[in-house]
C-alpha cells in the first residue's frame, strides 16, 4: 500500500511577465524515495524548485505538504542546497553556521551540538574559527550541505550537490543520502550528471519548456525507452549471427572472449536468437538485454521537443 505523499504539487502555473516557468505541473513526493529531477537549461528546474520552497508562490494552482496547503512552518521541515552557493565569505564558519542554523528553528545550544556532530564526522571541526574564504570550493561546500541537513529536515532538495568536491568527498556525500534515504527522507535530486542520476535515483521527472513530460519510475522509464537490444558474448567470433530478423550492431574481442550487441525486431525475433544460440558450435557465456542509459533517454526526449516545437 502506498503511503501518503509528504508533498504534492497541483496544476502548479508560475509566470515571470509574458514567459511561462511552469505550465500546469502536477506530482506528488512520497518519504523514503530518492527522485531525479532532469531538463535541459532553461526548462524549469529551478522554478519548480523555488515553489515548492515557497520561494516563489504559484500564479495558479497549490502546493500541499503533508494534505494541507504549505505554511512556512512546513518549509522548516525541508532542507535545500541551491545550486547558486550562498555563504558570506568574510564571516566565520561557527559564527555563520549557528546563526543560520537557528534561522531554521533549532535553539543555540542544540544547533551548537548538531553542527559540531557534522563537522567532526566530515573531518571540518578545525574550520570553525576560519572566516569562509580561507576555505577551498569543496570545503565551502561541504559547511552548504551541512547546513541543509542540520536541522533534520523531511524532504531534502539537493541542487548539483557534487559541484566541487573531489571523487573522495563527493563518495562521502553519497554515502550520507544514501544513509539518509534508508532513514526515510524524502530526496529531491537536480543535476545534468546522468550518472549519478542512474546510482542514487528511483524516480524521474523531466521537465521541459515549462511542462512535466515524464513522471515515472526509473525502471518503468527505461521499460519504455527500450529498443531490443542485447548484448551476447561468445568464447570466439562466430558468424552464425549474421543473417537473422536482427542487425548486428557491435562486434569485437572483449578480453579473452567475443562481444556482440544485437538489435532484434522484436520479441519473436529474439526467441529466434536464442535458438540459433543454443544450437551454436561457440560456448555463449552471457546473454543479456541493453536497456538505454538515462544519458540517451534525456537527449531523445530534448531531441523530441526540439522536433515538435518545429
Amino acid at each position: 500500500m502506498t503511503s501518503p505523499p509528504l508533498l504534492e504539487v497541483q496544476e502548479i502555473v508560475k509566470r515571470f511577465g509574458e514567459k511561462v516557468a511552469l505550465d500546469h505541473v502536477s506530482t506528488s513526493f512520497q518519504p523514503g524515495k530518492i527522485y531525479g529531477l532532469l531538463g535541459p537549461n532553461g526548462a524549469g528546474k529551478t522554478t519548480f524548485i523555488r515553489v515548492i520552497t515557497r520561494i516563489y508562490i504559484p500564479d495558479e494552482g497549490e502546493v500541499r505538504y503533508r494534505g494541507m496547503p504549505i505554511e512556512p512552518a512546513h518549509v522548516r521541515r525541508i532542507g535545500y542546497l541551491p545550486e547558486e552557493r550562498g555563504l558570506y565569505q568574510k564571516y566565520k564558519v561557527g559564527d555563520q553556521l549557528m546563526y543560520l542554523a537557528q534561522l531554521k528553528g533549532l535553539s543555540r545550544q542544540e544547533a551548537r551540538r548538531r553542527l559540531m556532530h557534522w563537522m567532526e564526522k566530515f573531518e571540518a571541526a578545525d574550520w570553525w574559527n576560519r572566516k569562509v574564504n580561507e576555505l577551498s570550493k569543496g570545503m565551502q561546500q561541504k559547511l552548504q550541505f551541512i547546513l541543509t541537513v542540520v536541522h533534520d529536515p523531511e524532504l531534502i532538495i539537493l541542487d548539483e550537490p557534487f559541484t566541487g568536491f573531489d571523487p573522495i568527498n563527493t563518495e562521502l556525500i553519497k554515502d550520507e543520502i544514501t544513509r539518509m534515504h534508508k532513514e526515510g527522507k524524502c530526496i529531491i535530486f537536480s543535476t545534468h550528471r546522468m550518472e549519478q542520476v542512474e546510482e542514487l535515483c528511483e524516480h524521474i521527472l523531466f521537465i521541459n519548456e515549462a511542462r512535466l513530460l515524464v513522471d515515472e519510475e526509473k525502471h518503468r522509464l527505461k521499460e519504455r525507452y527500450r529498443a531490443y537490444r542485447y548484448e551476447v558474448v561468445l568464447d570466439a567470433p562466430w558468424d552464425g549471427l549474421q543473417g537473422g530478423p536482427w542487425e548486428v550492431i557491435e562486434s569485437g574481442p572483449d578480453g579473452p572472449h567475443w562481444r556482440y550487441v544485437l538489435k532484434v525486431q522484436d520479441e519473436g525475433a529474439f526467441r529466434q536468437l536464442l535458438h540459433r544460440l543454443h544450437d551454436a558450435p561457440v560456448n555463449v557465456r552471457r546473454i543479456a538485454e541493453v536497456l538505454p542509459t538515462l544519458h540517451n533517454i534525456f537527449i531523445h526526449l530534448v531531441n523530441s521537443a526540439v522536433h515538435e516545437s518545429v
